[in-house]
């Protein structure tokens, strides 16, 4: 087997090749980050001050935001995310969520997706929460 680090994406039925990848396989060396669930939550002192409360897309750009920060504190960005799984309160609120995550890896193959909905988050006001799985190479 080959050290060399390859990531490969394995789209799944044609409605769906846009918003999640049926497979992501990573083979090779490499780091995975595991990201803890991030939501709207304000980056101060006070936990629970959720931003844009009742607007799941606004809700939704700030996570996928602060995901994007996290993941460059330790060498990666959204295009090695592999999996994400997103917990929403509504099913209507479902395009609101799709459109703000495409634009969020707008260029980027999509990852394996998985998308639930629970009757609660952690903080009153939170709308959404996304948790994220990333793989780096080696190199």
């Amino acid at each position: 087997m080959s050290d060399a680090f390859q990531k490969q994406i394995h789209p799944s039925a044609a409605w769906s090749r846009e918003l999640f990848a049926e497979t992501v396989t990573v083979k090779g060396p490499g780091t995975t980050l595991y990201l803890s669930g991030i939501g709207a939550e304000a980056l101060g002192d006070q936990a629970g001050d959720i931003q844009h409360v009742g607007d799941v897309y606004a809700q939704t750009r700030l996570a996928y935001e602060k995901a994007a920060r996290v993941l460059a504190k330790h060498g990666a960005s959204l295009a090695d995310v592999v999996k994400i799984t997103a917990y929403l309160l509504d099913p209507r609120s479902f395009p609101a969520y799709h459109q703000a995550r495409r634009e969020a890896f707008q260029g980027l193959p999509p990852p394996a997706h998985t998308l639930l909905v629970i009757s609660a988050l952690a903080w009153p006001g939170m709308l959404v929460e996304v948790d994220l799985t990333a793989v780096l190479s080696a190199n």
